[in-house]
């Protein structure tokens, strides 16, 4: 992005900001007439604003250069006169932006405001490269700090629960979409559990939510939990499956508040059902398909450690030679290059249908969704796939017998993944962490 003079409207949102901060408790009128300044920039408007906020508050090397040289010239480190300068450095290199936006807490729609900051703050440097890590830093040390700090409140939503946060769990569920409150409510019932993290300061709107079934064993398809019609088992739970997890609020995005909230939901869980010995989930593999599969079958370029070389790794001459031929009966045409013909196997929109070839594919579909959640890396050395990435990162584990093929037949599960899903089993090991683990995360449960 180029830089650009700010305009009129810029620079009054950056005045607006700028009286915010030199105010030791400020208003909330002046909070007020920041908020709508800010919000009456459109994106392209936000981008330069955030570009000027970058190097509007600097601190420059003359406003530190006196107080460095009188600590450089005292001789005693520990006297009086030493600690009075130590401190009076500290606060004038405290950073600009932790003091103009840690006020807006205790400002009515202060903390709402700042998470959609955050997702514009993200946008612009997504989509114009800038440069404001040190903006988003602050700030998410400030979220940390908020949201880690005794201001979180689980609360177990049930078919009693308001209208309202029955309403809002069914328009934010992303993963496992509703079309109606009453799917919702199938989803609240005896043997089905959901959970919210609330902070103080957002009372009406969950940070993060999840939905857990309470089956024997393990579920290997979503559609035997959010089914319709399910005959109860008379038998108590042994197992609780975690099948979606959802974070309400964007710009808490990367703080890990959706392993704070299984910690939370376990140590609930186990207080209740003592009986459960299994904590699992049955997760989508997103990206899957369209982002690595396909690609690769399509010979486009990608940094996967899977290539169409390796697809001979996970189909045998014998295997490839028949779905060729089920390939030439469905479309009357031979295709000679073999990632090719696999590619018109797998994206036809009903071979969920086609028995016959759904029988030579799912095995090496399914080792190859395995060498992608274990094998493949992104830059920082983890999962690629940050649903993996998430899970394993909490102590879960996989396994090849854990993917489940045709697992979600919705459309939306055969866009991302051909329908596969995963178990993440979290062990009896990481059970018998959580206690410290809850200490170290939670420290102001005792």
């Amino acid at each position: 992005m180029e830089t650009s003079r700010p305009t009129k409207r810029i620079r009054e949102a950056l005045q607006s900001l700028q009286e915010l901060r030199t105010q030791t408790e400020p208003h909330p009128d002046n909070f007020e007439k920041f908020q709508k300044r800010y919000t009456a920039l459109d994106p392209e408007d936000r981008a330069s604003f955030f570009e000027a906020l970058g190097t509007a508050f600097l601190l420059a090397k003359k406003d530190l250069l006196p107080d460095l040289q009188r600590l450089v010239a005292d001789p005693d480190d520990r006297s009086e006169s030493w600690q009075r300068g130590v401190i009076a450095l500290r606060r004038k290199i405290a950073s600009p932006y932790r003091q103009v936006f840690a006020p807006f807490l205790n400002l009515p729609g202060g903390l709402k405001f700042l998470l959609d900051f955050r997702i514009d703050l993200l946008a612009a440097q997504r989509q114009h490269s800038l440069h404001l890590a040190a903006i988003d830093e602050d700030l998410t040390d400030l979220f940390n700090t908020w949201f880690q700090q005794g201001l979180l409140v689980l609360q177990g939503i049930s078919q009693e629960s308001p209208y309202h946060q029955i309403r809002f769990l069914k328009d934010h569920d992303l993963v496992h979409p509703m079309a109606s409150l009453e799917e919702m409510g199938r989803r609240l019932g005896a043997d089905r559990r959901c959970f919210a993290l609330y902070h103080q300061a957002l009372p009406r709107e969950p940070v993060v939510f999840i939905e857990v079934a309470l089956t024997r064993g393990l579920a290997r398809s979503i559609h035997e939990i959010i089914q319709e019609e399910r005959s109860p088992s008379g038998r108590a739970p042994d197992t609780a499956i975690f099948y979606s997890i959802n974070n309400t609020q964007n710009g808490l995005a990367g703080l890990g508040l959706g392993k704070v909230l299984i910690f939370q939901v376990v140590e609930a869980l186990r207080k209740d059902h003592p009986g459960i010995k299994t904590y699992a989930t049955l997760s989508p593999i997103p990206g899957f398909r369209d982002r690595y599969l396909e690609p690769v079958l399509r010979g486009e370029k990608g940094d996967f450690a899977f290539t169409r070389q390796r697809l001979e790794d996970f189909f045998p001459e014998k295997l490839r030679s028949r779905i060729r031929e089920e390939v030439r009966k469905l479309t009357g045409r031979e295709t000679e290059d073999w990632p090719q013909a696999l590619l018109g196997a797998v994206s036809r929109p009903n071979l969920l249908e086609d028995k016959d070839l759904v029988k030579l594919i799912r095995e090496p579909l399914t080792a190859i969704a395995y060498f992608y959640l274990t094998r493949e890396k992104n830059r920082r050395g983890r999962p690629l796939n940050p649903v993996a990435g998430f899970h394993l990162g909490n102590g879960a584990t996989v396994s090849l017998k854990h993917i489940h093929f045709g697992a979600n037949r919705s459309p939306k599960g055969w866009a991302e993944s051909y329908g596969l899903m995963v178990n993440y089993i979290y062990s009896q090991t990481w059970l018998q962490q959580i206690g410290r683990t809850m200490k170290r995360v939670l420290p102001w449960r005792g």
